[in-house]
């Protein structure tokens, strides 16, 4: 029995691969140089998701025979603030002049604050003054809010809107837009509401213009016959959005207006608004294409959406037993490029990369040119190793140079670009941290390396010699892997860009300590003209007789504030909790209470909980006011 579920396997994976060989997988960046098609009609909407439902059903029909093949052993599987113009700081963003939404802004004289379903607008300045001016709660079954942008005009919510149908069932999800007039704090007028249909995935707002990405999901099921034997009408599929500006009513996108990647095989609706704020009465532009997009950048003039997917490396017959028993984690990130103007975003190029995107920091664009950073392969297989690589593209996403096999083995842990160089830390038992030279975007090349223990989650410029990382330390375990430590915060020397150094390292805590910071910049506080280094962290340590446990203990919750002096590294200068004690364990435990941003007004700095705000000075770091939110 079990020689005929191999075979059966074998057959199901030779078609499926042979399926596969018809589609060669590029090995560059590609662009599709046309105009996209367009949907156009109801009966051409239901042809194109059938296709691209055969094409995910393909890969998931082969599946279920190669486990069988295994004896029932399952395939294993991968598994900041910064400081502003004037005397208060910002959103720590990734390109200046390009806002991002974050749950906290400030003005310099008052700060604006999401705890979770209410919007809070504190006068902060002076501090002798600090009260709450404005508060308006929402109902998780009406508007939840996310994030928000704050201009001199207006203060704009994004947010999920929850839709039920008839029988009180979740029904569908839209993506609501608030827009504020800021002339009154203590009362604030709502002039305009937006809706999309879809699940928020980013924005970016650039002076007065904002653009929001969504992504709708499709349910083939309701192509098929429902149980009357009736199938439903595919109007209903169309996204539907709703703007104030023009309508109170939802309002349907017409077919001629979907446009469709040809190559794509996500059955979503990717949807890129853009709204301007400066004239109001301007109605939002919708442009929806059926696709999928999940991690953006954004330039001044440009937008970039892109995708991963997983693919299946061309093989022949020999390879096909290698392919049950190790399948091949090759992948692809395609790319949508659009020019961003007066509100508008439209299409200009798509191409693809090989490998896996991290995060939007694995992306930039410089003087006319688009640079990605990739993984591509699986870091723990022998027969198929990963490789990190980079990619230059051009204004049509052609690729011009590349960077290949940069640490075999490993994956990309963190990225930067700044001007016509790039930083790419990788990590699996070390932390390689690459320089690399792109001022020849033809001929990119790496200049140094520097090889030292833990890993960055995220890097953060300080000047143009050197780089802050923030990430983890680890210790190499008698099986040669690592095991991940504390927190750590590192200050990388590149002057001498062949020769990069750690000059600093702080560690913070044991294993278990962790900050939102990691895997979320916009948790940063810097300013080098006020030589602060801020975040939010949670801090384990071990507490049996200094012997290291596999389970330390909570200590302390709050934010931790460090000096940073070229020659004499990192400086503790505060901790600050909002906890009545410096000391928390898990009996103490209190989510409201945990410090979640930092940011300064002056001379003072403010730490943000659910709970309250705190000002302290910032030079003695004196507590000088606070305002407590009530429960």
């Amino acid at each position: 029995m079990k020689k005929k579920l191999i075979f059966a396997s074998l057959a199901v994976v030779l078609i499926f691969v042979v399926a596969l060989t018809k589609q060669q997988i590029s090995n560059t960046a590609i662009t599709i140089g046309k105009e996209l098609p367009v949907v156009g009609t109801a009966e051409n909407f239901e042809e194109i998701l059938k296709e691209i439902e055969k094409k995910q059903q393909s890969f998931a029909k082969a599946m279920p025979a190669m486990e069988m093949s295994m004896d029932g052993a399952g395939l294993k599987s991968d598994t900041a603030t910064s400081s502003g113009g004037s005397d208060h700081s910002t959103t720590n963003v990734q390109v200046d002049g390009v806002d991002e939404a974050d749950r906290v802004k400030n003005d310099g004289s008052f700060i604006y604050q999401l705890r979770d379903n209410e919007l809070v607008i504190s006068k902060v300045n002076p501090v002798d003054e600090m009260t709450v001016v404005y508060s308006e709660s929402f109902s998780y079954d009406d508007f939840h809010p996310y994030e928000m942008y704050v201009d001199e005009e207006h203060l704009v919510l994004i947010g999920m809107r929850p839709m039920y149908d008839a029988k009180g069932y979740y029904h569908k999800e839209f993506t609501q837009v608030k827009v504020y007039q800021l002339n009154e704090r203590h009362n604030l007028e709502l002039v305009r509401e937006a809706e999309i249909e879809g699940y928020y995935s980013s924005s970016r707002k650039i002076n007065d213009q904002m653009y929001i990405i969504t992504n709708k999901y499709l349910p083939y099921h309701l192509l098929r016959e429902d149980n009357s034997g009736e199938k439903v009408v595919l109007d209903e599929m169309k996204p539907t959005f709703r703007d104030t500006a023009h309508s109170e009513e939802l309002q349907m996108v017409d077919w001629e207006k979907i446009y469709y990647f040809p190559e794509s095989t996500e059955g979503n609706y990717l949807i890129v608004s853009g709204m301007d704020l400066g004239d109001l009465k301007k109605p939002i532009s919708v442009s929806t294409y059926l696709g999928a997009g999940n991690t953006i950048y954004a330039s001044t003039e440009h937008l970039y959406i892109t995708r991963t997917h997983h693919l299946f490396e061309e093989t022949t017959r020999e390879k096909i037993a290698a392919l049950i028993f190790n399948p091949s984690t090759n992948q692809e990130t395609l790319i949508y490029k659009f020019r961003l103007n007066k509100g508008e975003a439209t299409f200009l190029a798509e191409g693809k990369v090989e490998g896996a995107l991290l995060n939007q920091f694995s992306m930039d664009e410089h003087n006319g040119h688009f640079r990605i950073a990739t993984t591509n392969g699986n870091m723990w297989s022998e027969s198929n190793p990963s490789e990190n690589l980079l990619f230059v593209l051009n204004s049509k996403l052609e690729e011009v140079g590349s960077i290949r096999g940069i640490a075999p083995g490993e994956r990309i842990f963190s990225a930067r670009f700044m001007g016509d160089r790039g930083y790419i830390v990788t990590f699996k038992q070390v932390d390689p941290l690459f320089v690399l030279d792109l001022k020849d975007p033809t001929n990119p090349n790496i200049l140094g390396e520097l090889k030292i223990p833990g890993f960055s989650d995220y890097l953060h410029p300080y000047d143009e010699n050197h780089l802050i990382g923030f990430g983890k330390d680890t210790e190499e375990n008698d099986s040669g892997g690592a095991m991940v430590r504390g927190f750590k915060m590192a200050l990388f020397d590149i002057t001498d860009v062949n020769n990069p150094k750690e000059k600093f390292v702080e560690i913070i805590g044991d294993s278990g300590t962790h900050s939102e910071l990691l895997y979320n910049h916009k948790a940063l506080l810097f300013s080098k003209a006020k030589n602060i280094i801020g975040f939010p962290i949670d801090v384990y340590e071990n507490t049996n007789n200094n012997q290291r446990s596999m389970y330390p203990s909570i200590s302390f919750q709050g934010a931790y504030v460090y000096g940073l002096d070229l020659d004499e590294g990192f400086q503790l200068k505060t901790r600050i909790t909002h906890y009545d004690t410096a000391v928390i364990s898990d009996n103490n435990w209190d989510y409201q209470k945990h410090i979640s941003r930092l940011i300064y007004i002056g001379d003072n700095l403010y730490t943000l909980s659910n709970s309250k705000i705190e000002a302290h000075d910032l030079n003695s770091f004196e507590k000088k006011g606070q305002i407590q939110f009530g429960k």
